[in-house]
């Protein structure tokens, strides 16, 4: 089970300082849990884990299976929530390099409007057989809605006919114009729940089906989430890592801690890291509040951010998260000459070395003024990743109730699309257009 260590706060927050923020968290909790906080309408994902769609599961599994045998390629189209989750698992589970090897690739469009990017989807696919998963609530959001035209038509030119088989639809059960375009054509549906918002939604059929095509264990992951969320049903402090952490990064936001740098010693986390910024951005940065999530990639970013974390402006807290035990053993051997000087190492599995850089890492920033949490997930398999998920998904529930916001609502992202819509000159903004173009010019 996740566990949270905040021995490396300890010098900047009292033992008196997380109670108080602790005593806010049982109101925040059971109005979580009875539906009563802001934004209650979006918090299916409470009980997500114990309540899901069976059949509908069956039906991803069974979708899963058929795409990877039909499909050299799918290419899932969304922005988001409707992508990061999906491939923060994918790249977690497997590799940053799954597709080299994949049986069935897994490529993201959709989450840009570069011509580049999806060209070069295109053309790693070549001649291959394909199948689309797009996932949009709405069916309009610009960047998926322009993607999926564009790869629908290349699809329809491959398969003619047979096109609509290969292409899976996940948004809203009942309406919106990727609903009315399913079922005119036929695609096979699932749902995007009306109670589950994008950023909440990796363990809805707008995760699972893209990480059961990868071939992971779909079953394990909710395993994961069912534990998780019995573990954190928990309303005392000492008890509850959700809690924990909740507690511990508002406590350091009140004493001047504004951004939270979250960061992990695999290179597999760093979808992850992506993840959770969107999850904890769009649901904290509003009325003029919110701790600002940035992540690290380590060791890499060391040698890059790592004189800023160690001496620059002293407004950060830095969050690691650790993924247990590499699977692979590698150990460095002995050279004659010992020319770069690491004979003393010789014997010692890379495991062991990264673990002392953490370690390192984590007494120097301390030491420097970074207040710092530490997340162990035990293990980078299926089950972790479902009790991970889980555990950020409830603390960021928590956190946003702490700072007096909805974290359920995303209201500023309206502004840019309106300006970008009256910008191409979609009908119904030409007053905004007008205005728009005359600061512009």
């Amino acid at each position: 089970m996740i566990k949270v260590d905040l021995s490396g706060i300890k010098s900047f927050v009292t033992d008196a300082e997380l109670a108080a923020v602790a005593s806010e968290l049982t109101q925040a909790h059971e109005a979580l849990v009875a539906k009563t906080c802001a934004g209650n309408d979006y918090t299916g994902w409470v009980t997500l884990p114990n309540d899901y769609d069976t059949e509908e599961f069956a039906r991803v599994k069974a979708a899963a299976q058929k795409i990877r045998s039909d499909s050299a390629v799918l290419v899932v189209v969304g922005i988001g929530g409707s992508y990061l989750g999906a491939r923060a698992a994918i790249e977690l589970l497997h590799s940053p390099n799954y597709n080299l090897t994949a049986s069935t690739q897994v490529f993201f469009a959709g989450n840009n409007l570069s011509s580049d990017a999806l060209d070069e989807i295109l053309t790693i696919i070549g001649d291959r057989d394909w199948s689309i998963n797009v996932i949009s609530k709405s069916g309009t959001t610009t960047e998926p809605a322009v993607a999926f035209r564009l790869l629908r038509e290349k699809l329809h030119d491959k398969y003619g006919a047979a096109a609509p088989q290969r292409i899976y639809a996940t948004t809203d059960a009942a309406r919106g114009a990727l609903k009315q375009l399913a079922d005119a054509e036929g695609y096979e549906s699932f749902v995007i729940s009306d109670d589950i918002g994008g950023r909440f939604s990796v363990l809805t059929a707008v995760g699972l089906l893209p990480i059961a095509v990868s071939g992971a264990d779909i079953d394990a992951l909710m395993q994961g989430a069912v534990e998780a969320a019995a573990a954190l049903d928990v309303r005392a402090l000492e008890d509850n890592a959700a809690w924990q952490y909740a507690a511990a990064r508002n406590a350091l936001l009140r004493k001047g801690k504004t951004i939270e740098v979250l960061g992990c010693y695999q290179p597999s986390f760093r979808m992850m890291v992506e993840w959770w910024k969107q999850l904890y951005g769009e649901s904290e940065g509003k009325d003029g509040k919110g701790i600002f999530p940035a992540g690290l990639e380590l060791t890499a970013d060391l040698h890059s951010m790592g004189q800023y974390m160690q001496d620059g402006i002293r407004n950060l807290m830095e969050t690691i998260v650790l993924t247990g035990p590499s699977r692979a053993k590698v150990v460095l051997g002995k050279e004659r000459q010992d020319l770069d000087g690491l004979n003393f190492l010789a014997g010692t599995d890379l495991d062991a070395i990264n673990h002392k850089a953490f370690q390192g890492t984590y007494l120097a920033h301390i030491d420097g003024g970074v207040p710092n949490m530490v997340i162990d997930m035990g293990s980078r398999d299926e089950r972790s990743l479902g009790q991970l998920i889980y555990f950020f998904e409830l603390g960021c529930g928590l956190s946003g109730a702490l700072l007096g916001v909805n974290p359920f609502n995303q209201p500023g992202v309206e502004d840019y699309k309106k300006n970008m819509f009256a910008l191409l000159g979609k009908p119904g903004y030409e007053e905004r257009k007008a205005a728009l173009e005359a600061r512009l010019s």
